[in-house]
């Protein structure tokens, strides 16, 4: 992947595989920096379409240049997800960025309860997004009152989830698959699913598999694209 100065201006699609712990934006930042560095761009345009959390990696779209007026549109495309969730506990995230804060029995748990509650999961479903969330609130991102201990109440909202799988092998680590429409959070899936079944649940694990016709088979690692550009 070397563009030319003129093909980075004229607006190009990074597919990038996010690393783990990294945001969405430290991705950005980095690939806005280097890509200034090489070329020599006192300015340039660069954001991605649609937010990775720091505890999951996967598929992220880079539009530089003139592509970053198609983010809103690649936004609205629909993603697929892997990942794994761990029946018989919650915490305040739904993720392992918070401890445990309650714990659930697991004895005597019937696994063909699970196969049983997926349709509950599937088509139209309300879903409460988490409260260690970026949507804003009174102006304030919901994570920053969340992690000052303040109480907060979101909004449910209508997604779609087109398909979703979940395999029972490695229980209580159950891994699953989900193809999902704009604004789902996989982490309200997972809390939700866990509810559902009486035990609880949180994520463990989240991998963005696809954006639309996009996948993560055709990204490149931040290493791989940082080396590109190491002797320029």
């Amino acid at each position: 992947m070397i563009y030319s100065k003129d093909e980075i201006q004229a607006g190009q699609l990074l597919l990038i595989d996010k690393p783990l712990t990294w945001t969405s934006f430290d991705v950005v930042n980095k690939i806005r920096y280097t890509l200034k560095r090489a070329y020599g761009f006192k300015k340039l345009k660069v954001g991605h379409a649609g937010t990775l959390d720091p505890l999951a990696t996967g598929l992220l779209i880079i539009a530089v240049g003139r592509k970053t007026k198609t983010i809103q549109d690649l936004m609205g495309l629909d993603k697929t997800y892997t990942g794994t969730m761990r029946l018989g506990a919650t915490t305040p995230s739904y993720d392992l960025e918070t401890e445990v804060d309650e714990e659930f029995s697991l004895a005597g748990f019937d696994l063909n309860s699970i196969a049983l509650t997926i349709p509950q999961f599937q088509g139209e479903i309300a879903q409460v997004p988490p409260v260690f969330s970026a949507i804003k609130q009174d102006g304030k991102r919901a994570y920053e009152a969340a992690r000052e201990g303040k109480e907060i109440s979101l909004q449910s909202r209508q997604v779609h989830i087109k398909s979703f799988s979940v395999q029972t092998k490695n229980f209580p680590d159950l891994d699953f698959r989900v193809e999902c429409s704009k604004g789902t959070y996989i982490r309200s899936l997972a809390h939700d699913f866990g509810k559902a079944l009486g035990r609880g649940a949180h994520l463990t694990a989240l991998r963005r598999e696809a954006i639309g016709s996009f996948s993560i088979e055709d990204a490149l690692t931040m290493e791989a694209f940082l080396q590109i550009f190491d002797n320029r």
